[in-house]
């Protein structure tokens, strides 16, 4: 660790699993919260989910969401991705003293939008106003509850031969915080891929057993999930490039900037990992949705170079799949 905090260390990369590992279980860790997932599941009468996050996106409206948008999704993709449905919300807001009550009235009905769609409650909740100066307009705080369907979802239950596949392309939230902050250093029509993901990951609650994993790739991107996944599992991966969805847009505005759409940020994305024989069928569950319908299986769990992924190139190069070490660019959720 650092002596200061950095920017670097809210990447969703190395610096954020060092934050994680040396201050934060040593300091909380149970067995609830060490296995690190984007859900803890708790007993009860009926076993529960459990997530919490906070959203400090900027700027507050983007094309393709807004805060609000965002912090609906980003609570209820985290529990379905431990095998949640979604019931509950809370949401908690602190505001900049002086910012606009439209602006707010709009972050509040973007957010009210998306739980009505989702069939879902916001059920409790804080407001604090700070001095001006002391936050960029709004932050949220939200936790989601809900009913556990898929158990044992966890990085442990792979094995060789098990397909990976994304739920569509990728990159694309990311680069249009980019662009939506710097509108000088590109021109161009992207927008986020903010959305609800409980509804494809129900679907995919319907393979059992085979469903070993699901992760939504936000910070750090799908190259850092990979990554941490093979190395908890202490199994190799082989990716295709060629099979990796991204949008021709997204592509050719890393290119231009020089960077990598693998470790852009989605917030309308999963990674499931499933087993071989099912991987057809869970491609089929996942275009049967919008948000769905250009999902791809990229590759395969092996037994080689154990915990670490590799991309194979259409050219017959590799390289290896490394965490994000830094951050890409801050302040994307």
């Amino acid at each position: 660790m650092d002596k200061t905090i950095t920017l670097d260390y809210g990447s969703g990369g190395r610096k954020t699993a060092s934050l994680i590992h040396e201050l934060i279980l040593p300091a909380f860790g149970n067995r609830y919260l060490s296995t690190l997932s984007d859900g803890a599941v708790l007993p009860g009468a009926e076993s529960l989910v459990f997530s919490t996050d906070s959203f400090v996106v900027s700027p507050l409206f983007f094309p393709g969401g807004s805060i609000g948008k965002l912090a609906i999704c980003g609570t209820l993709n985290d529990v379905a991705m431990a095998g949640g449905e979604p019931r509950y919300i809370s949401l908690s807001l602190v505001i900049e003293e002086g910012f606009e009550t439209h602006l707010l009235e709009n972050i509040l009905e973007d957010a009210a939008a998306e739980v009505r769609k989702a069939g879902v409650f916001v059920v409790t909740g804080d407001t604090k106003v700070v001095e001006k100066g002391s936050c960029d307009g709004v932050f949220i705080n939200t936790a989601g509850i809900g009913v556990l369907k898929r158990p044992g979802l966890s990085p442990a239950a792979m094995k060789s031969g098990d397909a990976v596949l994304v739920s569509g392309p990728l990159g694309n939230h990311g680069m249009t915080i980019l662009l939506a902050r710097h509108p000088q250093l590109l021109e161009g029509d992207l927008r986020s891929d903010c959305a609800n993901l409980a509804p494809l990951a129900a679907a995919l609650y319907s393979l059992g057993e085979d469903l070993k994993v699901l992760r939504d790739p936000t910070r750090g991107g799908l190259a850092t999930v990979l990554s941490e996944l093979a190395e908890s599992a202490q199994l190799g991966m082989e990716i295709r490039e060629k099979d990796v969805p991204v949008d021709p847009s997204v592509r050719a505005a890393c290119e231009i900037l020089g960077m990598d759409p693998l470790y852009s940020a989605n917030e309308g994305k999963l990674i499931a990992v499933v087993s071989a024989d099912r991987a057809q069928e869970a491609l089929a569950l996942l275009r049967r949705f919008p948000e769905g319908e250009k999902a791809a299986i990229i590759g395969e769990i092996c037994e080689d170079h154990p915990g670490l992924p590799v991309l194979r190139t259409p050219w017959g190069s590799s390289r290896i799949l490394t965490a994000l070490a830094g951050a890409q660019f801050p302040r994307i959720c």
